[in-house]
């Protein structure tokens, strides 16, 4: 059942919401989507790839850290699992 919201702070506050989900979920997208692709490259075992996605890893994983649409944490983690995993490619 969603609330329906009665005053116009309420349903001000409702619009909000649901632009600001919208966006967070459109950078979360963002950092998965460059996730998947340097773990594609990693199995493939192309270091190259890999390091060419880096500054699009970090700025993902920034921007998302940033508007606190997920944990600074889980961003600084995400980003040190993944250089170690391409520094220790040949």
């Amino acid at each position: 059942m969603i609330a329906i919201p009665n005053t116009r702070s309420a349903k001000k506050r409702l619009r909000q919401s649901l632009k600001r989900r919208e966006r967070n979920l459109e950078r979360k997208r963002a950092l998965r989507i460059v996730v998947k692709q340097i773990k594609r490259a990693l199995t493939a075992g192309d270091k190259a790839q890999a390091e060419e996605l880096i500054p699009r890893l970090m700025q993902a994983a920034d921007k998302a850290a940033k508007k606190r649409a997920i944990h600074p944490n889980k961003a600084a983690r995400i980003k040190s699992r993944l250089m170690k995993r391409i520094r220790a490619l040949p």
